[in-house]
């Protein structure tokens, strides 16, 4: 049975950014921005090696990660935990940077290398702004008065499907 369910690949291809947990080699915690992350198939996810020496490094050295991917405007999104393989070179890696430049549109001479993290565990990611009964409306809402407030935008506003 596939641990990546319909939604969860969907919030992943519309957002596109994960933040990636990895333990550096002191044991310290690295996290880090993925703009690259897709759905590889029903079981995986992977990201692009575009400006990633230290993520790389360490799930070269422990394969063990936890991705996050949230919809910062909803403020639900998914946890993603597994172990990842690093991809430097041959057929693998050919694969996924015709995968990347098919399903991205990503200029594939920046691709050093990729990661392919078998999910193991997943689970919803749902910010305490619901815990008071707020709808999803309210929190758009909230987001858009804050988001014009910091940028001076205004955004038109309507009602979600």
């Amino acid at each position: 049975m596939a641990v990546l369910t319909d939604d969860m690949k969907r919030v992943v291809r519309e957002q596109s950014l994960a933040f990636v947990a990895t333990v550096n080699r002191d044991g310290s915690p690295n996290v880090s921005p993925k703009g690259t992350i897709s759905v590889w198939d029903d079981d995986h996810l992977v990201f692009a090696d575009i400006a990633s020496p230290n993520t790389m490094a360490n799930l070269a050295r422990a394969g063990e990660v936890e991705l996050n991917v949230v919809d910062p405007v909803l403020r639900k999104g998914y946890r993603f935990k597994g172990r990842a393989a690093v991809i430097t070179g041959g057929p693998e890696l050919d694969e996924a940077r015709a995968f990347f430049a098919r399903e991205r549109g990503t200029d594939t001479a920046r691709i050093r290398a990729v990661a392919i993290i078998e999910v193991e565990r997943a689970a919803a990611l749902i910010s305490p702004s619901y815990a008071g009964g707020a709808t999803e409306q309210d929190v758009v809402d909230r987001f858009t008065r804050r988001f014009e407030a910091i940028y001076g935008w205004k955004i038109e506003r309507s009602e979600r499907a």
